[in-house]
């Protein structure tokens, strides 16, 4: 019998990072003194590996430079790091809801665009590193929304589809999800509107913790 999983993504679902995002991609372009793009364009590629979500932004220019930027977008992330600028809080109730699951006896993931080092400072920041038994990155995935990621959690997980359930708040997310034969389920609060989720086929889109808790347990 298969374990139950629920895969979160991290930007946009657990952590609010969007401040800290748009500045070190501001800086990125800017270092390189080109125009910024605006808030709104930023935070519709957030998700996707960083690389690609540079290509978003700047689909002219070539694979090389848009490595060359991603470089850019780290150095000036680590940067705010170092000067105790970063901020990623958790969105209500998702402390509470993740130590809720694993006491129900849900196995629990991540599967995230942040770096393998990103994300481990994030949850160790928060205290809930310890719930979480897969973490899969862009470091050693491509990018949503190929379902590399999913499978890999299942695996490390021991879970199969049927009872796996991917949470995330843009389309890359469910479109992930339905690739890997996962139930996809939107949050609300994130940087993708929910009638996007819903057009990609979310199976569900929750406008606050309790409610997810609801529709992760099928109601």
């Amino acid at each position: 019998m298969s374990n139950r999983l629920a895969v979160f993504d991290c930007d946009g679902t657990l952590v609010d990072s969007q401040h800290s995002i748009c500045t070190a991609m501001t800086r990125a372009f800017e270092g390189e003194k080109l125009a910024a793009p605006d808030r709104a364009a930023i935070l519709s590629v957030v998700g996707l590996s960083l690389p690609l979500a540079i290509a978003r932004l700047l689909p002219d220019a070539e694979e090389d430079y848009h490595l060359h930027l991603s470089e850019g977008y780290k150095r000036a992330f680590q940067h705010l790091r170092r000067e105790n600028m970063v901020s990623e809080p958790l969105y209500p109730g998702m402390a509470a809801l993740i130590r809720d699951l694993d006491a129900d006896g849900w196995l629990l993931g991540v599967a995230t665009g942040k770096s393998d080092r990103g994300l481990a400072l994030c949850l160790e920041h928060h205290g809930i590193a310890a719930h979480f038994v897969t973490l899969q990155t862009a470091d050693r995935h491509p990018s949503k929304p190929h379902p590399s990621m999913l499978l890999s959690a299942m695996a490390d997980a021991g879970a199969s589809p049927e009872t796996t359930v991917m949470i995330g708040d843009t389309s890359y997310d469910i479109d992930m999800a339905l690739a890997a034969g996962t139930r996809a389920l939107g949050v609300g609060w994130g940087y993708h509107q929910p009638a996007e989720l819903v057009a990609a086929g979310a199976h569900g889109v929750a406008m606050d913790s309790s409610e997810l808790h609801r529709h992760i347990h099928g109601q």
